[in-house]
């Protein structure tokens, strides 16, 4: 799990096809591996759950499944692109962003970036089939960043990012460039929740285990649309 609070950046040294997977090799800045990795550990990739197979001061070795790679931009990285890396959280991380689980869910597209004063607003666009779960004062991890969707017109969306994250962060946003998109886990489920209660025959969704004289709780379409979340 991350929380899409970015930590270092780190550079693309090399990536090699395998199969219809990639070997990737990532160079870090100094400090960032030492004491805090271990093989077999996770790192976010620029916003793509890494599992670290080979382990140098600066630098860490990963493979990509073909799903990884061809669902993420890294399909379109060559070496020498900087990533943003954060490692994977603990039980007493502060959660400075937003529930991330490291797992993109397609690649968006920069349309448009200005400024307002320090600000640096962004629009992107979405593919289609994730757009329904993008939401206006939502979260979204971009490039492995947490942030904050101001507004939403169709599959586009604006971004808007302070001094300090532009400063601590490898993407640009140029116009034009692809970024890894990862949306809000809890719409995820909210959507499954809601689709497996409009099975044939499956009624309301009731969870699995209950409270010792307590009365499972169900969910439904109508539920939620009473109470807010819809």
């Amino acid at each position: 799990m991350f929380t899409g609070i970015v930590q270092s950046v780190g550079v693309l040294q090399s990536i090699v096809r395998q199969g219809k997977g990639a070997h990737v090799v990532v160079a870090t800045e100094p400090g960032f591996l030492p004491g805090k990795v271990q093989l077999g550990d996770s790192i976010a990739t620029n916003g793509v759950c890494l599992t670290a197979t080979a382990l140098r001061d600066t630098a860490y070795e990963a493979d990509l499944s073909f799903e990884s790679f061809n669902l993420t931009a890294f399909a379109q990285y060559t070496p020498g692109v900087k990533l943003n890396l954060e490692l994977a959280c603990t039980p007493v991380t502060r959660l400075g962003g937003h529930i991330m689980q490291g797992h993109v869910d397609g690649v968006g597209t920069v349309l448009e970036r200005y400024r307002v004063d320090k600000a640096l607003n962004i629009w992107i666009k979405a593919p289609q089939a994730l757009a329904r779960y993008i939401a206006m004062k939502g979260s979204i991890a971009v490039d492995g960043i947490s942030l904050t969707v101001n507004e939403v017109r169709d599959c586009d969306f604006r971004l808007t990012l302070i001094p300090h994250t532009q400063g601590e962060v490898a993407t640009t946003f140029n116009p034009g460039s692809v970024v890894n998109l990862e949306v809000d886990v809890i719409a995820r489920y909210l959507e499954r929740l809601m689709v497996a209660g409009a099975l044939p025959g499956a009624g309301a969704v009731t969870p699995p285990v209950a409270a010792a004289g307590e009365q499972g709780s169900r969910v439904s379409l109508s539920s939620l649309q009473a109470n807010g979340f819809l």
